[in-house]
């Protein structure tokens, strides 16, 4: 039988712990406020609880790739 799901709405998730960048954030592990940061990840430096960053770990070189094809000109040689 057909069960009706309401679709997802991150809204009504509650609070989702996430390591926020120019903050104070606590460790909820242990409390520490020491932190190693990755490209998606923050790591506690003392209990290893890692904690994905709200940012989402999307900037730097190479990562946004234009659809936009050119015609390059030939060179003249």
């Amino acid at each position: 039988m057909y069960q009706f799901r309401e679709p997802a709405m991150p809204a009504r998730t509650g609070y989702r712990i996430s390591y926020r960048m120019n903050e104070v954030n606590h460790c909820p592990g242990c409390g520490n406020t020491h932190w190693i940061i990755g490209r998606s990840i923050a790591e506690c430096a003392f209990c290893e609880t890692a904690l994905p960053l709200n940012e989402g770990g999307s900037t730097g070189t190479g990562l946004i790739r234009g659809t936009r094809k050119t015609q390059l000109e030939p060179l003249a040689a």
